[in-house]
């Protein structure tokens, strides 16, 4: 018996859309970027529910005839390729013909249409691939698209969709990465009746200014700097943050040709120009725009055309180095070009081998050990390297002398906060049986902070302090929803936040454990850690919450402490139930051994 058989056009296209149409922000993306193809200088974005009820696009570009109307929805129609050829030489964000024919597989879609040089435009109804009718209509020049009930008819796909806090971000998100590189488009995006972004034609700078500089006391784009950067191959231009103004959850964007783009190798680039000169766990924000012949790159390889693939690579990669470094040293951040002695800057392979991973160090850095650094600035440099690494205590020998047990008897030992000293004014060192134990002064007053404040959002009566004068923190809208979600976590913190206007809260009281002018940033760090994890369970909001406070509140690397302080934090650490690692998995200690010592010499 045959057993083979032809998929009917519904069923195929539903296949399809799993590829393409994931959430509606896979959905957003598809439709605005038809609208730019259509030539629209005006787009507005209007949800309902996060899209699920709702997601209509509605732009004054060409529009589409009747025909025309009717072949968009058909699938592998498109009037941006006619040859496979046409895939190497793109001028358009589509050309596949794919994407509305796997929305209308699994919603139900409302088009209104209409050319310029036509008197009545076309209204086409499809649902679930049906078409319900199609007639004449009267309506603006461009096209109107209404896409309601999302996945109605794949209830599978449907309970798939997280909370609407989470697709709403997911919205807004897919819709940044558009508008960023269209900023001579008027955009404006519109949720439950409320405008959310109303985005006028602007430059590149204004239109960043726009989106990030709401949540800033300065100008946003203050804190960036131009990079540019010519050749044969590729244009680079944008903007790269200073290093005083890294964070934890920097805005990180590539955009190709007019299209967004992810980028490890290249994003290693970036980095590596940065290299020595960030705290750890710091990184910068990056706006950055490559032009470059549509044959030199392949954009047809992920549904989603973020992932696109370069024929030269490896010789992109010192032109992004070289162009951030420069712009970094104009402005005395470090010099202009940092070429080893060699006159050559080793670039990491990329696409040569299977396991290569562009975020693995190329090499190990030629960075002073912790022990050598004892000796900065004096004339004669110790030829002595104890290789000390930031490493868990893995070894039989490291575990046994660094027991609890053995620890909690130094500590009964009369007069052991005597022997603490401050080591390069981030290690506190505490002598043990057989060894020395090096303790990461920040890490560990972090671990005892997190504790406290787990404790203080359980029993809900964080210690606060008044403000003299009200504080304004303005929020992102992408991030309006994530802190309404929040807000009684930060409220058992001690934050007494107040809704002042559409993204604005009033700030009268912050917890008594942040330093002075540290609150809007701490409440910055807190939102860009629970949006980077994206996670929506009241505990893990609670570790994320508490991880970022606390990480904003401890005592920072280098700052000299007396001996009441390092005592006070020893003690505290290992009265911990774990002392060994912070809450995201850092190392706290590092115990050297007697025997290691006596190697050494």
């Amino acid at each position: 018996m045959d057993v083979v058989r032809l998929l009917p056009d519904n069923v195929a296209n539903q296949i399809a859309a799993g590829e393409v149409i994931q959430r509606p922000a896979s959905c957003l993306k598809e439709l605005v970027e038809n609208a730019l193809d259509a030539g629209a200088t005006r787009v507005q974005v209007i949800v309902r529910d996060a899209g699920r009820t709702l997601l209509q696009v509605i732009d004054n570009g060409c529009g589409m005839s009747d025909t025309d109307a009717r072949m968009a929805f058909e699938r592998h129609a498109t009037s941006k390729i006619k040859q496979a050829s046409d895939l190497f030489s793109l001028h358009t964000m589509g050309f596949r013909g794919e994407a509305l024919p796997s929305i209308c597989a699994v919603a139900q879609v409302q088009l209104q249409t209409r050319t310029k040089d036509a008197e009545l435009g076309t209204l086409l109804e499809i649902h679930g691939s049906q078409v319900m009718r199609q007639e004449p209509v009267q309506c603006p020049v461009g096209t109107n698209i209404r896409v309601s009930n999302l996945f109605f008819n794949v209830p599978a796909r449907r309970k798939f969709l997280k909370s609407d806090q989470t697709e709403l971000r997911n919205l807004l998100q897919a819709f940044y990465r558009i508008v960023l590189v269209y900023p001579q488009v008027q955009f404006t995006f519109v949720s439950q009746d409320e405008i959310l972004l109303d985005l006028p034609a602007a430059t590149e700078k204004q239109r960043i200014e726009a989106l990030f500089g709401k949540t800033q006391r300065h100008q946003y784009t203050q804190a960036l700097v131009d990079i540019q950067a010519k050749t044969e191959l590729i244009t680079i231009h944008g903007f790269v943050g200073k290093t005083e103004e890294a964070s934890r959850s920097p805005q990180q964007y590539f955009f190709v040709n007019g299209r967004y783009m992810r980028h490890p190798y290249f994003h290693k680039a970036v980095m590596s120009a940065y290299e020595g000169l960030l705290p750890q766990g710091l990184s910068p924000s990056y706006f950055i725009y490559f032009d470059i012949s549509p044959e030199a790159i392949d954009v047809n390889i992920h549904p989603t055309k973020t992932e696109i693939k370069f024929a030269d690579e490896q010789l992109i990669y010192p032109i992004i180095l070289a162009a951030v470094r420069e712009s970094l040293g104009k402005f005395n951040v470090t010099a202009p070009l940092d070429f080893d002695v060699s006159g050559k800057v080793e670039i990491p392979l990329s696409g040569q081998h299977t396991d290569y991973n562009p975020f693995a160090e190329h090499r190990r850095a030629s960075v002073p050990s912790q022990w050598q650094s004892l000796y900065a600035g004096s004339r004669v440099q110790p030829t002595l390297d104890l290789a000390v690494e930031d490493k868990p205590l893995q070894d039989k020998e490291s575990e046994q002398a660094l027991s609890d047990v053995m620890i909690r008897s130094v500590l009964n030992t009369d007069g052991w906060q005597e022997q603490l000293v401050q080591v390069s004014g981030r290690f506190i060192a505490l002598p043990v049986a057989d060894g020395v134990l090096l303790i990461h002064q920040h890490r560990a007053h972090i671990c005892v902070l997190h504790q406290q404040i787990m404790s203080r959002l359980e029993q809900h009566n964080g210690e606060r302090q008044s403000l003299l004068f009200p504080d304004i923190w303005d929020v992102n809208p992408e991030d309006m929803s994530l802190v309404e979600e929040v807000l009684p976590e930060l409220s058992a913190l001690g934050f007494d936040l107040e809704r002042m206007a559409k993204y604005s809260f009033s700030l009268s009281a912050v917890p008594a454990i942040l330093p002075a002018g540290q609150a809007i940033a701490s409440l910055q760090q807190i939102v860009g850690r629970l949006r980077e994890q994206q996670r929506s369970a009241r505990q893990q909001f609670k570790e994320q919450i508490a991880s970022s406070l606390a990480q904003s509140a401890a005592i920072p690397s280098g700052k000299q402490l007396q001996t009441k302080d390092m005592e006070d934090i020893v003690r505290h650490l290992f009265a911990l139930p774990a002392y060994r690692y912070t809450a995201d998995g850092k190392v706290v200690m590092l115990f050297i051994s007697g025997n290691r010592l006596n190697s050494l010499f």
